[in-house]
């Protein structure tokens, strides 16, 4: 998997939920946008400090996300 540097984690900003660079933007805001219907372009205007690869690399971090498998521990 290709490296997220635009995606950040910080217990004070958000509650500690992915950011975009460390701003007061979540990678669920961006994927709700998406899911609503809003182009990249809509995003951009809403949002003039985010840039194109901001909204690629929330796209790709939603989508490793879900791919990820949670394995229950059993313990004897």
């Amino acid at each position: 998997m290709k490296t997220l540097d635009r995606i950040t984690f910080n217990p004070e900003v958000m509650g500690g939920k992915p950011c975009i660079r460390g701003l007061r933007v979540t990678v669920g805001t961006i994927v709700g946008l998406i899911a609503a219907g809003r182009t990249k372009d809509e995003i951009l205007k809403l949002y003039p400090y985010l840039e194109p690869g901001d909204i690629d690399q929330a796209l790709a971090y939603a989508a490793w996300r879900v791919e990820e498998i949670d394995v229950p521990v059993i313990t004897a």
